[in-house]
């Protein structure tokens, strides 16, 4: 890194973090801490939530997926617009009228307090978890292709996102969110312009689209239903629409952001503003690593995109392997060059048979180049047995490292660490609250005065920190970052969210019928998650109907048996 880009990334850094510290000082009360004193207007509610959603993993790992996969994994949003009017119309109004903290104590007034913790510490394993890989997941790539101590990076993030999470709470959160949403969208805009910029200049921007579209990658919908498909129409208008039910409708830190709304119809236009947004800011996001493929087609790309670990094999006994690999590589790139300009001129032609010959020549020299990155991840493995070998997390920070030019890449970087920190803060700010209000307040210390939980509120806001960074630094990376919290998120996500839809429209079902139910629907997500091939976006659907199937069985029985008690 130059001189212009650690100025440009220490400087946009700072100024988040001085300027959330100024701007939400003097917290008084719990009330002013946890929901933002009721003072947040709509944009900022709705740029609040799209920023808690985007994390670092959105832009380091969604640019690599688009680049392996293609676009179909917007389709995983397609039931988000739906939630948030659902939302809008039936949860937020009884939140609101019940004046509550957290989603979580409305349960006990609908159950009991054994209801309301286990849905509270639900959300405390499944979002604890996830705040750690939050912090990981930008800091191991950061380190890798910076060089930098990943334990370090680590506590540079986690330090950070404490500083201004501990000062100024809920309010702290959703102000710092705005200038990061700006940093995060507008540095992604940069890149995706120099991508194309980057082009030959014989390859206009509608050719790269249609080399894309010829070349598979722009798959943006799919109607073929299939159990096991994690990216289709039909799981993303199904599980996707619960999983964003459960998030926006279940998740503290998504419900602190518009709680803190200064009137019902601001929170309301907070998440419609979200629902509209996030499908075109997702697409954004993906046609950029979709142009960067494009982009390596005419640019040769690494042989394997996590060099650091690539190097490693060549301190070892297999370098002149992974030399033969290295000009197989090459040799097949420059065979490709001409294959993919023949596939331009083709497409400007729409000449179907000279099209398709193309395709299927090009075709033919990129299924040879996966086998020699399939040979090249079996070398790794062989050499350094511990090593990663997927990569596609490392595509674009990878593109932006070596392309962009000075101040550019400062930029990139605090893109990423703008995402890691208010989503870091987010997770940090809702864990806090749950803990102390539907652990500690109710349950633990039940009489003390407003400062008093005032003040834990900020020690357990420290403490969750603390325990994300530590998670963080002994995690092991995952297949796919941003797969992994979305999983994870799924595994707790279809019963929590199948607990408050009994609490709202299912009356006959009762406290203890709920629990029961809740505790088997879970032990099912988890057969289904370890046992089985279920794409992850269906254990949505599955723990939720779980519940309430389950909850009505065992209160007919419960009906049942209280009624022959009485006979």
């Amino acid at each position: 890194m130059r001189l212009l880009d650690w100025i440009v990334l220490l400087g946009t850094l700072g100024f988040i973090v001085i300027y959330g510290v100024w701007k939400t000082r003097g917290s008084k009360d719990i009330e002013g801490y946890l929901k933002g004193d009721n003072s947040m207007k709509w944009w900022t509610i709705g740029l609040s939530i799209m920023a808690t959603q985007a994390s670092a993993i959105t832009f380091l790992s969604t640019p690599g997926q688009a680049y392996e996969d293609g676009m179909r994994f917007v389709q995983f949003y397609f039931g988000l617009p739906i939630a948030m009017v659902i939302i809008s119309i039936t949860v937020i109004p009884i939140f609101y009228r019940l004046k509550v903290y957290t989603a979580y104590e409305y349960l006990e007034s609908r159950f009991d307090l054994k209801t309301r913790s286990l849905a509270a510490l639900l959300f405390l394993i499944q979002r604890g978890l996830a705040a750690g890989i939050t912090i990981y997941a930008p800091a191991i790539i950061l380190s890798t292709i910076l060089g930098w101590n990943l334990t370090l990076t680590n506590l540079f993030i986690g330090v950070l996102v404490i500083v201004y999470t501990v000062s100024g709470g809920t309010k702290a959160v959703s102000v710092t969110q705005k200038q990061q949403m700006a940093v995060m969208m507008g540095g992604m805009l940069v890149a995706g312009f120099m991508v194309v910029h980057y082009l030959p200049e014989s390859v206009s921007f509608g050719d790269a689209v249609a080399v894309a579209g010829k070349m598979g990658k722009m798959n943006v919908v799919d109607f073929s239903f299939d159990w096991n498909d994690r990216y289709n129409f039909w799981s993303g208008m199904t599980g996707g629409l619960f999983l964003a039910l459960s998030y926006f409708g279940t998740d503290q830190s998504q419900v602190a952001r518009y709680l803190g709304g200064r009137s019902l119809t601001e929170s309301r236009l907070g998440l419609l503003f979200n629902g509209l947004l996030k499908i075109p800011m997702q697409f954004i996001i993906l046609f950029i690593g979709v142009m960067v493929f494009v982009f390596y087609q005419f640019n040769q790309p690494p042989l394997f995109f996590n060099e650091a670990t690539k190097n490693k094999v060549y301190a070892t006994d297999f370098a002149p392997e992974m030399e033969a690999l290295e000009e197989q590589h090459t040799a097949l790139f420059n065979q490709k060059q001409e294959a993919m300009h023949g596939l331009v001129a083709a497409l400007r032609t729409d000449d179907e048979k000279a099209i398709a010959a193309a395709q299927a020549e090009v075709q033919g020299i990129t299924d040879a180049s996966k086998v020699v990155r399939d040979d090249v991840k079996a070398l790794i493995t062989k050499a350094t047995p511990d090593a990663e070998t997927k990569d596609t997390d490392y595509v674009f920070i990878s593109f932006v490292m070596k392309y962009l030019p000075a101040g550019l890449v400062g930029l990139l970087l605090a893109v990423i660490f703008s995402a890691a920190m208010s989503s870091t803060a987010s997770e940090l700010n809702a864990l806090a609250s749950t803990t102390v209000i539907d652990i500690y307040k109710r349950s633990v210390k039940k009489d003390k005065d407003n400062f008093h939980y005032l003040r834990a509120s900020k020690l357990f806001t420290a403490a969750w920190g603390a325990l994300a960074i530590i998670f963080a630094t002994y995690a092991s990376l995952l297949d796919n970052l941003i797969q992994a919290v979305n999983i994870i998120g799924s595994i707790f996500y279809g019963t929590i969210l199948g607990i408050f839809l009994v609490a709202f429209y299912v009356k006959y079902i009762k406290g203890n019928a709920v629990f029961i139910a809740a505790l088997l629907a879970e032990a099912v997500v988890l057969y289904c998650h370890f046992y089985t091939d279920i794409a992850f976006l269906w254990f949505n659907v599955i723990g939720c109907v779980a519940v309430v199937v389950f909850g009505a069985i065992i209160q007919f029985f419960m009906g049942q048996k209280k009624g022959e008690l009485v006979a």
